[in-house]
Parts: structure tokens; sequence; C-alpha cells
């Protein structure tokens, strides 16, 4: 930490994409991983975030159930090939190992993109009659799959993730599981994210591949893409056929199991920045905040010092008490401003300025990273102030995101272009366009050749509202978002 402000961030409405980079450079996120080719380095700070994101997820798997498990890493390449659509699907993605011991594989192994293959192996030994069903099982784990092109938290070669996996005793049930799943990652985007997302059904060109079904939650970033925040799939019996995967019923009767997976990754970083952040740097929700407030200290004269460090130490001990994640910064050789400038750009959401008239006060200045004045906070009153404009905060977020998608969503008008009505201009964001689309892949892929934009769902509590599709002008019951994506 330093005096010097020498690296400047790109501002949003200039370059979006420098500015993603900066912000993820500027706030301690991540970096490259320059020895190894589309992977990242994910630093204490970004490490910290997913920490929070994992245990909130994992409570949540908890509450609904399911059991964390760990399967291997390396796949035989011959599981990929069993289900024909997931391996046409994942093969332009895949890393295999070839050579291990100093000499060839009598089988390849695959370096894991999803483990539906591995999981269905173990799953065909584990069960045999409906006593063992239903199996709800989830999975912390790494996986890679070989990108072209990267950038960092959203698209890697090698990402961290959770990948959940059940099967069931009928279709109905594993259905139920698939969209329980979404309303859990619904719930956890916007109540620790402050992400509004839309949730709905996926096209079947958009869908996973062995799926019957995909849903997906999506959120709108702040150049107006989106960003595809979690997917949930009903497998059908895809993979128990594939990997012979029987139960014994009630009455004697033999079937295939029905399947579900679903999973986030730590694309969500990416989101975080891409939703909240500003040209200061990053914005953090304080729900996933790993620092939710800094305590800086303020004084010219060394007699000041001592009386500061007491107080300061004092109220951070009050504040940690309090259920805050509380700093108090004491670095020597860095001043006030070099410090406010440090937090700023790490998106701690709370600043707390304590000098010596301050604490002649008995107050503390109190700075939220989302701005506004700040308040003057008597001291026997932090404890219990500073956690409401914690959660005042957390709402505003949410707001300001919400207001922001539904001011950039709009209906496509009957005449209008697709092209013309996602691309405003004159520096506006993309936009999110509900469009009457015929179901039709024909029309679906005219589209993204000539906007590149793609179906993001085919939203749940969409009306019926008939129409002509978009393309061919056939008949549509509904509409489809239409956007370009991350």
């Amino acid at each position: 930490m330093s005096d010097e402000r020498e690296t400047k961030i790109t501002s949003r409405a200039g370059d979006f994409p420098q500015w993603y980079q900066d912000v993820v450079r500027e706030g301690q996120l991540a970096e490259p991983a320059e020895v190894v080719r589309g992977c990242m380095v994910i630093k204490p700070h970004g490490y910290a975030i997913w920490e929070k994101i994992q245990r909130a997820l994992d409570d949540m798997f908890k509450e609904t159930g399911h059991q964390n498990v760990y399967f291997p890493l390396l796949i035989p390449e011959s599981f990929l090939k069993k289900e024909a659509e997931h391996v046409e699907g994942f093969a332009p993605e895949v890393a295999v190992v070839t050579h291990a011991g100093g000499r060839a594989l009598e089988e390849p192994y695959v370096i894991r993109p999803t483990s539906e293959t591995i999981i269905g192996y173990f799953f065909a030994r584990w069960i045999t009659s409906h006593r063992d069903l239903p199996l709800k099982l989830n999975q912390w784990a790494n996986v890679m799959r070989w990108e072209m092109k990267t950038r960092l938290f959203l698209r890697t070669g090698e990402f961290l993730w959770q990948e959940g996996h059940t099967a069931h005793a009928t279709h109905d049930e594993a259905v139920a599981e698939a969209r329980q799943m979404l309303d859990v990652y619904t719930r956890f985007a916007e109540e620790w994210m402050a992400l509004p997302v839309l949730r709905g059904r996926k096209s079947d060109s958009e869908r996973f591949a062995g799926a019957v079904t995909t849903y997906a939650i999506e959120g709108m970033m702040q150049d107006g893409r989106a960003l595809q925040a979690g997917t949930s799939h009903d497998l059908g019996q895809n993979f128990g056929k594939a990997f012979d995967i029987k139960f014994q019923d009630e009455n004697g009767a033999t079937d295939f199991v029905w399947q579900t997976s679903w999973g986030v990754s730590t694309r969500l970083i990416g989101g975080l920045v891409m939703a909240h952040s500003d040209d200061d740097g990053l914005v953090l929700p304080p729900r996933l905040a790993p620092v939710q407030a800094v305590i800086v200290p303020i004084y010219r004269k060394e007699q000041e010092r001592a009386s500061v460090m007491e107080v300061g130490e004092a109220l951070r001990n009050d504040l940690s008490r309090a259920g805050v994640a509380t700093t108090f910064d004491t670095s020597p050789h860095a001043r006030p401003g070099a410090k406010f400038y440090h937090w700023e750009r790490k998106g701690v959401p709370v600043r707390l300025e304590l000098g010596p008239r301050d604490i002649a006060a008995h107050t503390v200045q109190v700075r939220r990273r989302t701005g506004g004045d700040r308040e003057q906070i008597a001291f026997d009153r932090l404890s219990t102030r500073v956690p409401e404009i914690l959660a005042e905060m957390q709402r505003e977020i949410y707001e300001r995101a919400l207001r922001f998608r539904e001011a950039n969503t709009v209906m496509l008008e009957p005449g209008a272009k697709l092209l013309e009505t996602l691309e405003p201009g004159d520096g506006l964001p993309l936009r999110f366009v509900r469009a009457h689309w015929c179901g039709s892949a024909a029309c679906e892929a005219r589209v993204k050749d000539e906007t590149r934009a793609t179906i993001r769902c085919l939203e749940f509590d969409a009306p019926l509202d008939q129409g002509p599709c978009l393309v061919c002008g056939g008949p549509s019951r509904s509409r489809a978002v239409f956007a370009r994506a991350y």
C-alpha cells in the first residue's frame, strides 16, 4: 500500500471489457496464470469471496437434504462416450491424459469437464432398490474445459464449482428436484449476490448436453449482457440407461432411475463485479464481502497515536462481537488517503474514520462504499447501527440492479428489428428483448447469426401473449428473452 495512485480504472462507458479486467486486478481478486494456458490464480481476496459463496450455498444444499461427496478428477475416456449427446457436446473442450508413470496409458483419462458419467458408474453400484432412492449428492470440485478465448472468472480453462447429482424413482420427483434447486440458486442470487434474475427453461439448442430439459437463472450485467448464473438439469433416464442404473420398485418391477444435475461456479464472482462495481473499483454486497467494515486511524502527532489505536481496537472488537467482519488498518507506512483508496478498490462496504476529534466527541465518521453523505455515529450505537447500514446497502444494491434491468428490458414491437432494439446506441447498454419465437431451431439460429443474440430463457411465468415469430412470422404463444451473453 502506498500514497501513489499509479494505476487507473478504465471507465465502464469507455471500454467495459477493460474496465472489468481493471476492477478484478485492482480489487486483488485474481490474475492470469501465465505459465498455464487459459487458467487463473485466485488471490486471497477473491478466494475469500468464493468461501462465502460456498458457505451460504452449502448450508442451503444441506437444508434440502443433500450430502457432500468427492469423485475422481480423471474419468476413463470410454465413460464420456457412453452418452452420445454428452460426448458430442463436450468433445471440443476436453483435455485428455494419455501418459503417466513414464508410459502410455492403456485407456486415456479425461480431466473432468463435468461428472455425470463417473457418478453414473458409481450410482449403478450403489442403487439396487427403491429404498436407495432418492440419492441426493453434491460435490465441490474443480473442472477443466479447454476454452479458446478466456476471461478471468467468466471463462477459464480450469475453474471451481459445485455440481449436484441426484437419482429418483420417478420423473416427477426428478423434475421437482431440478426446479427446487433452481429456486435455491434464485434465492442465493437475489438475497446474497443482490442480483435480480430471470428464471426459465433453456431452448433445446442451449440446453446441457445429455439433458432432457435445462433450467437457468439469468442476470443482467451493467453493459446489458446476460450472465447465466446457475443451471439445473432434468437428465431424464439418459444417463441411467447409458450406465445401467436400475432399481426395483415396491412391486418388484425394475426400471432405470431418473436423474438431475445442477451447478454454479466461480463465474459468480465475475457476475458480482459486472453487476455492481463502479469506475472507482469493486463494489460488493455486504453479505458476500470478506471485510464488511474497515476502521482507518487518522492522527498527525505521535502522542495522538496511542489513544486512536486503543479506541480503534475497542471499536473493532465491538463490531466483531456484533457479527460485522471488521478490519482495523494499523499499517504504519501508509497515509489515510492511501488506505481509503486501497479499501475502496477492494469493495469494502463501510469505512470508519477515527481521529482525535472523533474520540473527544465519542463518535466515528462512517462512509458507505456506494456513496452518500458521511454518517456520524456515537460509539455506543456503532454495534447496532453498522449492521443496519449493511442491511440497507444490501437492499439498495439489489434495488439498483433491479431498476437497471427493468429500464433495459423491452418488448419487441410489431415491425421493429431485433438488432436495432437490442442495440439502442448513443453509448447506452445493450438490452434484454422479449420477442415472439415460434419454437423453430432454424429461426433461433438465424437470430444468432444475424445479431449474436441467443435465447436466454423461456420464462416460467411468461404470460400467454400470441403473436408472430420475429423471424418467420409463424404463430407464437409467448415471448422468449433474447440477449447477448457472456
